[in-house]
């Protein structure tokens, strides 16, 4: 059958891609022919290149792929004269190889350059052949050739070995030779095979990091992204979009980072991104909605893997981060929040039960990690725990302590890490890969396996293209049916592949240099232990534990192997942006107070700038001379609880009594509950300025003369008032009330009437930067400058 009828009946934008494609290329004359004439001259033309490697051949195409005995098969290509001497004569034609044994037999032959008589095969009738016009040095021409399988001469079922063959003269060597070749594969299966190979295919929706820690102080936390380049990933010609196009309408497993989805998902509201010192409103909300409508549609019916949120690094955990104290302990929470998030944006269960190293790079260390957060399965691969084996074991098998390992197939999972935007190498991969898959099957024909393939974590969206028509061309399942991830784990293992799992020392060096460095960890350990100090103060505490807990977890992801610049430049800017948010709760500076008296009271100002309140603080006043300046019944040190409201600032008072003239230093410290300074102390000079007898002595009479002088008042008054004419009606000729009734007055009292609400700020979880609420229920603990005390300031007596 031919590629064509492989995606019948499919409907998908991916399936009409695909058919797209198959048709454009199936709709070529059925006889051999010239297509177009020469295009621009090679700007790399080898001016050593002679003989066989004179002229480079490129397969573009080769439909169908894997070819039924009805087809004919369809190449077309591009020739281009690399030599210095012009090609005349020039035949373009078919040559079939011999059978390839085995695996390495694939890979030997792939390697192969130049014609090498005998191993090429001989060549198919000349009637399929093609003629071109002279080849210039440095000149191109495109080609195509059709040929009927059943002039292929194939006998056996196996896998052949395919060129396309350029023959031709120059003037140095005036006879027919071969001077270009390109070898493809071309498996051959007519029929279905008893025991097909069971063949499971990951299919990773996994991104970088694309969300800050930062968030609006609205109801909604708006969140703000770093740039609009995830849009472009999601739109339907982008990476991921072309991913969950073409992953719908395959029999795959979806691997998903959860991280992704939550950050598409917070992409449909509103959102704020970043614009120099400032930011702007997010403009691909229906992008967003549309891609992850298309996810949800995929995923119904199918496997879905989850792995921890953000993709954890685990090498990176394993041999660098499991020594900084508390690393380890956000992989759990990170698995936690993995299954709830798939389960609540995509609406699918996810099995939570596989960890993921990068390039399935497995050692000692790496297990235990990958195990810690209660995964009991580890995707590896085949060239960190190989087998000596003359055949492909079954992927599944127990590495010891509960743990299976499913051991990718390394030949097919690097199949399309290439450039596969280029048409050539794209076709050469896609028939590579139906190759080596036939091969296993027919390694041990009557012994049915199972093989998993784990592409790269983020293919871009060409290699999807070239991912989806190799499974594509699987379809008919003549040598392998599909199974997903799940199943594939509980396959019954080989009892002759290796359980060994390599020591630390194996590890790839080249991986290893990618890993994050320690100094990552230590920055996590800081953020957490700000976070942590910060959270159980708030009233509110989710609104800043949930981002910025997924921010930390993002700080460990895969997605900064390899950009070290950048992930530091992510954990600075997650601390700092922790740190102007614990920053709005702080004491108010005082200079210098004066005390004068033997006792009085001294207030400290706490400022909550924050939207929401917090609580849970304790306020610890001391004395650096309790001798002179002591606090609360003669110590050195008080505390006072401290609970206030967002936006709003509280005076909170101590007690003091002097014992003698000076000034004393004091310092005020904010603490946690459980005895952790918050912030920054504030240390400020109180000055005792002793009263003595002498003083006193005026002070007391200026008191005695003021009475006597209210009361010599009040008997002029009284007795004027008895000498006054009464009215008839009782009532004073001046139509007052008496004065004596308490209701003389109309002017309102200092507390009376209800104070205006004050509004609550904008920005982060931060509040309006006037502190001017006072939230302390007595009248006394009114507002509290936010200017430093001045020299002399009175404290309350």
């Amino acid at each position: 059958m031919t590629e064509a009828a492989d995606f019948q009946g499919m409907t998908s934008p991916a399936r009409r891609w695909l058919r797209r494609t198959a048709s454009m290329i199936a709709g070529a004359p059925l006889v051999a022919g010239l297509l177009i004439g020469p295009a621009a001259p090679s700007a790399h033309a080898d001016e050593d290149a002679t003989g066989s490697n004179m002229v480079d051949v490129s397969i573009d195409t080769m439909t169908p792929t894997a070819p039924g005995p009805n087809d004919k098969i369809t190449i077309s290509g591009t020739v281009t004269n690399e030599g210095k001497q012009t090609v005349t004569d020039a035949e373009i034609g078919v040559r079939i190889g011999p059978q390839l044994e085995g695996r390495n037999a694939i890979d030997r032959a792939a390697d192969r350059t130049g014609f090498i008589d005998g191993a090429d095969g001989s060549r198919v009738d000349a009637k399929f052949a093609a003629k071109l016009p002279k080849l210039v040095s440095g000149i191109s021409r495109e080609f195509s050739l059709t040929v009927p399988v059943s002039e292929l001469n194939l006998d056996e079922d196996g896998v052949y070995q395919l060129g396309v063959a350029l023959e031709g003269r120059t003037p140095d060597e005036p006879f027919d030779q071969v001077r270009g070749i390109e070898r493809t594969f071309l498996p051959w299966q007519p029929e279905a095979t008893e025991k097909k190979t069971q063949f499971t295919y990951l299919w990773p929706l996994i991104s970088s990091t694309h969300l800050t820690s930062e968030t609006g102080s609205d109801e909604q936390q708006t969140p703000v992204f770093e740039d609009e380049a995830l849009a472009k990933e999601l739109a339907p010609e982008g990476r991921l979009g072309q991913l969950v196009s073409l992953g719908s309408e395959l029999p795959v497993t979806w691997v998903i980072d959860p991280d992704l989805l939550a950050t598409v998902d917070a992409m449909t509201r509103n959102y704020r991104v970043k614009s120099g010192t400032t930011t702007v409103a997010g403009k691909n909300q229906a992008v967003a909605k549309q891609w992850l409508n298309a996810v949800e549609a995929a995923v119904q019916g199918r496997k879905v893997i989850a792995l921890p949120f953000a993709d954890p690094d685990l090498a990176s955990l394993a041999h660098r981060g499991k020594n900084v104290s508390g690393s380890l302990s956000h992989l759990q929470p990170a698995t936690v929040v993995a299954e709830k998030t798939v389960e609540t944006i995509v609406h699918v269960k996810p099995s939570v039960d596989f960890a993921w190293p990068v390039d399935g790079a497995i050692d000692s260390s790496i297990v235990d990690v990958a195990t810690s957060a209660g995964a009991h399965k580890v995707i590896a691969r085949s060239d960190s725990l190989r087998d000596d084996l003359a055949y492909t074991p079954t992927a599944a098998r127990p590495i010891g302590g509960g743990t299976t390992a499913v051991v990718a197939d390394a030949r097919l999972s690097k199949a399309f890490e290439g450039n596969m935007l280029d048409s050539g190498n794209s076709t050469l991969a896609v028939q590579k890969f139906l190759a080596q898959t036939l091969a296993v099957t027919r390694q041990d024909p009557d012994n049915q396996r199972s093989i998993v393939v784990a592409p790269q974590r983020r293919p871009s969206a060409s290699q999807a293209q070239s991912m989806a028509r190799a499974i594509a061309a699987l379809d008919g399942q003549r040598w392998t049916q599909p199974l997903d991830l799940v199943a594939a784990a509980g396959v019954k293992p080989d009892a002759n592949a290796t359980t060994k799992v390599p020591a630390t020392s194996r590890y790839p060096g080249q991986l290893r240099e990618q890993e994050l460095p320690v100094r990552a960890f230590e920055d996590i350990r800081t953020t957490q232990s700000g976070l942590d100090n910060f959270t159980v103060i708030l009233t509110l505490e989710d609104r800043v534990a949930a981002p910025f807990g997924r921010s930390i977890d993002r700080e460990m992801s895969t997605s900064w192997r390899g950009l070290p610049e950048e992930a530091q430049l992510y954990r600075d800017s997650v601390r700092s942006n922790l740190q102007v948010l614990t920053e709005q709760v702080k004491l108010i500076e005082k200079s210098q107070v004066t005390l004068s008296g033997r006792s009085a009271t001294i207030p400290v100002t706490v400022q909550n700038r924050l939207v929401q309140g917090i609580d849970g603080l304790v306020l610890r006043l001391s004395s650096d001379n309790a001798t002179r300046l002591s606090l609360d019944d003669d110590n050195a040190i008080a505390e006072r609880p401290i609970k206030v409201e967002g936006g709003h600032s509280q005076s909170v008072k101590f007690d003091a009594a002097a014992n003698a003239n000076g000034p004393v230093k004091m310092t005020a410290q904010l603490y946690t509950e459980d005895g952790k300074p918050y912030g920054e102390k504030m240390q400020f000079t109180v000055k005792v300025s002793e009263i003595t007898p002498t003083v006193m002595l005026v002070i007391a009479g200026g008191v005695l003369l003021l009475v006597l002088a209210g009361v010599r008042m009040y008997s002029q008054r009284k007795r004027s008032a008895s000498q006054e004419p009464v009215a008839a009606d009782g009532e004073g000729s001046d139509g007052g009330d008496g004065g004596d009734d308490g209701s003389a007055s109309a002017e309102p009292t200092p507390d009376g009437g209800d104070a205006p609400d004050e509004p609550t700020g904008p920005g982060g979880d931060i509040a309006d930067p006037d502190p001017g609420h006072a939230s302390d229920p007595t009248p006394d603990t009114g507002r509290e400058s936010d200017n430093p005390s001045s020299t002399g300031e009175k404290v309350d007596r």
